[in-house]
């Protein structure tokens, strides 16, 4: 079973998480909202990814009838959810495990995957994505967040180097900053928006849009 791969220690992930992600709290913003406008109430919903739970949390607070199921490959991650959500009923922990082989006994109205799909290679992602069309009700939504690779090696460039600036205005050493950066193509494995289109296309979903872009982080979501 693959651990995240995350840059941060599970117990370091809250306090560092927004050093490392230009706009992130506004990823859950962004995804809450679409789905918001998309369904009154979904019925179940599931996280890939979850990491420590904070975007459950978040969501768990306006969906008050949903059923939340959180998935994650990393045991500490999972701890440190259960934690964050202790007490709360339709909670739902599945794992570890990760996109590729989760499963349930019932179709989700929601998955969503923020920040977490972008560690896979190209056969992973596929049959990651495959996967999530699979659990998906006729009708339900996929919503994801991810790293980007810009069209073009000077866009790249750019890219990284605001990044990297973001970071550092943000608290981190250049130093920090840089290796952080650096783990691009390395840690984890960003494609481009063009080839996310088709990816989800591919994947057999029947409306696929661009939601939110900016630095390299780019937001989708997709109609089963």
């Amino acid at each position: 079973m693959k651990n995240n791969t995350t840059a941060h220690p599970a117990a370091e992930y809250d306090k560092n998480i927004r050093k490392s992600i230009p706009y992130y709290d506004q990823f859950h913003e962004a995804t809450i909202n679409i789905v918001s406008s998309y369904l009154d109430a979904p019925i179940t919903w599931i996280d890939v990814g979850c990491g420590t739970g904070t975007f459950v949390e978040r969501a768990y607070k306006i969906f008050r009838t949903t059923k939340f199921v959180l998935v994650d490959p990393s045991v500490a991650m999972l701890d440190l959810a259960k934690d964050k959500l202790s007490g709360k009923d339709r909670i739902e922990i599945l794992g570890p495990t990760t996109a590729e082989q989760m499963d349930l006994n019932e179709q989700a109205d929601v998955i969503s995957a923020i920040q977490s799909l972008h560690y896979l290679d190209v056969k992973e992602r596929c049959r990651a994505v495959r996967n999530c069309h699979h659990l998906l009700r006729p009708g339900g939504m996929f919503i994801t967040f991810e790293n980007i690779l810009p069209l073009t090696e000077k866009g790249t460039d750019i890219g990284k180097r605001s990044w990297q600036d973001y970071e550092v205005r943000a608290g981190k050493s250049k130093e920090e900053a840089r290796k952080h950066v650096d783990r691009l193509g390395v840690e984890f494995f960003p494609i481009t928006i063009e080839e996310h289109l088709g990816l989800y296309r591919e994947a057999d979903f029947s409306v696929v849009e661009l939601l939110w872009y900016s630095y390299v982080q780019a937001g989708f979501y997709c109609i089963k």
